[in-house]
């Protein structure tokens, strides 16, 4: 069947007239058109040693007719049940094989024509790179030989992309497991063909289930039926010559991962029953442990479903969760328990507790150590050294403990307890070496560990990499990035002990680039890549960070681009547009903070507001828009005044250097930005017109909490009304454009959203836009779509900001 190749979309326009209009895609100004199409340079996906590289190349959109097939959306996934993967896979278009240290790429043979390439894997000892080709009718396995340079298949287009990646190296590299589609697999229901043969029940036995607001959820027993079909596939062996042998009989297969040494699989299998309330996430599984001949071993956890989980974000699952491998340990165990029962509400000296289980694994195994909050991982070192994390959302507190894993007698010592947001003082995060299983552990030099930092100061963006002395718990810096016109970021570390890493460095104009530095020698760093800009335009767009204060003195941060060539000392008064995204804190001093760089390369993704400064406007980007709720305070408490504040300091900031009209400003932003963009335009005269892309607008419709609230709407009802824009869209003061892909996956922000406040704002004389984009969900992927979404806020910003009453008139 032909796909369709054109779309209307559907526009409810409201000012000088009430109307819907059809409208084909349009394109927008040829200024921004170029800098959309510019070709960009590919990924890169280094090995281990620094030595070789994977070019990825790659469409930055889809078409609107890859959007527009056969789409499923069932237990929160999206899939082609055509093609058996997820329906919205970005896909490479080509690979090669870059030698860093000659700088030279080396084309690879043997790629499918027309490659639409994903699942990019090296194997163990990294000599190969696995990847899967999606044919016009299913997923298909690819070994690519890095030294021949040779790519060939090994599988037929028969594998069950659904559930994630289809494939998994073995331990040895010399086979993998592949899920494969099951042969018996019954055809799909087309629900929209099949006639009811009764209504769909949901029921509550009392108990309270206070879920967030997913999408793409099962409905009814078809969508039950169809999901079972398409999560379920066959585990075979494949070698490198591609013989498959059959290794597990069909299954929901929700997990799978080797043992250090390759002798066991620890594998999760989905089972009934399941949910309308929750994604597959949260739906029963059984994990068992099977040796590598496919026998089963032991059954080491069996999860029941999930709907009702106590409120807020430190509750977690009830009982026994994240069964998984020890990496420096041949075939070893560990899971935690939730010791309040999974209740973030209750009040106990320990949330959770780390047991590690061995072969054989039966029984509860034994304790290693004790969280005081919720546990947030670990990182292994061996059989003397461990450090696990915790963390706790209401006070944005975390630490890390120092334990024994193979003495639970022995002290546990806490460190580095701190403020997560507060960045300034982040000590950066543990670099991990390769063991003799090829698993990363902790590496360690006598009794020193090593961390990297993304360095992120009063002084700048500077990463660091510092020794961590394990008696004193103290550190030593022993590099850190230079301060000048350019950001350096570590990209992998090759080898600490030698000193080797891997970094990025870029500036304004220039394209980032790879460079192997020694740390140690202090030599100038090699560069390895040679990318060149492809947004050459914006050479001359100037661009600084601007700090100011919010009249509370709070103090605040914004990234300020010029058109090029604008004369900054002419007095010329620019139009200008806001571009921002709440966030939540519960200290000033962390909210205050600057985690920008004016060094950052300048990338005008799809999503960016930097295209309109070459259509003359100044553009203040990521301004610094903290909500700040201190001690018994919420931030939500006092949303709408803290985001008029910041706003106003920001206009105000700007204004005083002499670049803008302040009465010709507008605001955007999407999702949370969105909401933002509303109550703006709503609480406030300081902007002639917003964008307000993908947003949620009732929180009445989010009742058991959004964002970073995690009270429900009957425990602050005033709270909930007074930030929903929808329920004063009788105060709406300016002109808003609402933009929303029909397809929307992300929770809260369902399509009905903006066709509600549209409506609203409609029925109360507003002026008014809302454009629903077909097939896009909550991030857009079709170049139609986002062309069309960049002419329409061209035309929006023109008529309303633009060509507004300038100032003094």
């Amino acid at each position: 069947m032909k796909l369709i190749t054109s779309f209307t979309l559907i526009l409810f326009f409201v000012a000088n007239a009430l109307a819907q209009l059809d409208l084909d895609y349009q394109q927008p100004h040829r200024d921004i058109l170029r800098l959309v199409d510019a070709k960009l340079p590919p990924r890169i996906s280094v090995d281990d040693k620094g030595e070789r590289a994977i070019m990825i190349y790659r469409n930055q959109f889809k078409s609107i007719d890859e959007l527009s097939e056969k789409e499923m959306r069932l237990a929160g996934l999206r899939i082609n049940p055509k093609t058996n993967i997820g329906s919205r896979t970005s896909y490479a278009t080509s690979i090669s094989i870059y030698h860093l240290k000659k700088g030279k790429e080396e084309m690879v043979s043997g790629l499918p024509e027309s490659p639409r390439i994903a699942n990019i894997s090296w194997s163990p000892d990294q000599d190969k790179v696995a990847f899967t080709h999606t044919t016009d009718k299913g997923v298909q396995l690819f070994v690519l030989d890095v030294e021949t340079a040779t790519a060939k298949s090994l599988t037929s287009d028969n594998l069950n992309g659904n559930m994630g990646r289809p494939f998994l190296w073995a331990r040895d590299g010399k086979s993998l497991i592949v899920r494969v589609l099951d042969e018996n697999r019954k055809p799909l229901i087309d629900d929209t063909k099949s006639i009811p043969t009764g209504p769909t029940i949901s029921v509550n036995d009392g108990k309270k289930a206070q879920n967030r607001t997913y999408q793409d959820l099962l409905k009814n027993a078809n969508d039950e039926f169809n999901f079972e079909q398409l999560a379920t596939s066959a585990l075979y062996r494949v070698t490198l010559d591609g013989e498959m042998k059959l290794w597990k009989e069909p299954a929901m297969h929700r997990g799978i991962s080797f043992s250090p040494d390759g002798n066991y699989i620890l594998i999760s299998e989905i089972s009934r029953p399941f949910s309308y309330l929750v994604p597959l996430g949260r739906f029963p599984f059984t994990t068992s442990v099977y040796d590598k001949d496919g026998n089963l071993v032991q059954i080491v956890l069996e999860s029941p479903l999930e709907e009702d989980r106590p409120k807020g974000f430190m509750s977690t699952r009830k009982g026994k969760r994240n069964m998984s491998w020890r990496p420096d340990k041949p075939a070893s165990l560990y899971y935690t328990l939730a010791l309040d029962d999974g209740d973030g509400n209750k009040e106990v000296a320990h949330r959770d507790a780390v047991y590690q289980l061995d072969v054989p694994f039966t029984g509860e195994g034994k304790l290693l150590v004790k969280t005081k909050d919720r546990f947030a991982g670990i990182e292994w070192g061996n059989d003397e050294v461990a450090l696990a994390a915790d963390y706790w959302w209401p006070t944005r507190m975390t630490r890390y403990y120092m334990f024994n894993p193979s003495n639970n007698d022995a002290k546990v010592e806490t460190f580095f307890e701190r403020n997560f947001q507060d960045r300034y003082n982040d000590p950066g995060s543990f670099i991990s070496m390769e063991n003799k299983f090829g698993r990363d552990v902790l590496a360690i030099d006598n009794r020193k560990l090593y961390l990297r930092g993304e360095g992120v100061s009063e002084e700048g963006i500077l990463p660091f990499i510092d020794e961590f002395n394990m008696d004193t718990k103290q550190t030593n810096r022993i590099w850190r990035a230079e301060k000048n016109n350019k950001l350096e970021r570590i990209s992998k570390i090759l080898d600490i002990e030698e000193g080797t890493i891997l970094t990025r460095i870029e500036s304004k104009t220039n394209y980032p680039n790879y460079y192997i530095r020694n740390i140690k020698t202090g030599k100038k760093p090699k560069q390895v890549t040679e990318f060149t800009n492809p947004f050459e335009g914006m050479q001359n767009v100037h661009k600084e960070i601007i700090r100011y204060s919010r009249e509370d003195g709070l103090p605040l941060s914004a990234t300020l681009y010029l058109p090029p060539n604008y004369d900054r000392s002419s007095g010329h008064k620019l139009p200008m547009l806001m571009w921002a995204y709440p966030e939540e804190f519960k200290d000033k001093a962390s909210a205050g903070q600057v985690s920008t760089s004016p060094n950052e390369f300048t990338f005008p993704w799809y999503g960016s507001p930097i295209y309109y400064v070459m259509r003359g406007y100044a553009v203040l980007d990521d301004a610094s828009f903290p909500v700040v709720g201190e001690g018994d305070d919420e931030p939500n408490d006092a949303f709408v005044p803290q985001l008029v504040a910041n706003a106003k300091a920001a206009i105000d900031a700007v204004d005083s250097l002499g670049y803008i009209d302040p009465n010709r400003v507008g605001v955007g932003g999407h999702s949370y930005g969105a909401f933002m963009t509303a109550n703006l335009l709503t609480h406030s005269d300081l902007f002639r017109a917003g964008i307000a892309r993908s947003g949620a607008y009732n929180r009445t419709l989010t009742p058991f909490g959004f964002q970073s609230e995690e009270r429900n709407y009957w425990e602050a009802p005033d709270i909930y009304n007074t930030m929903s824009p929808f329920m004063n869209a009788d105060k709406m003061k300016h002109a808003l454009l609402l933009i929303h892909g029909a397809d929307d996956n992300n929770s809260g922000t369902y399509p009905m959203q903006s066709e509600r406040y549209f409506n609203a704002l409609k029925g109360l004389g507003a002026t008014t836009r809302l454009v629903m984009l077909p097939k896009e969900s909550h991030g857009y992927r079709a170049r139609e779509s986002i062309l069309h979404m960049l002419w329409e806020q061209d035309q929006w910003l023109d008529k309303y900001v633009k060509k507004a009453g300038r100032e003094g008139s």
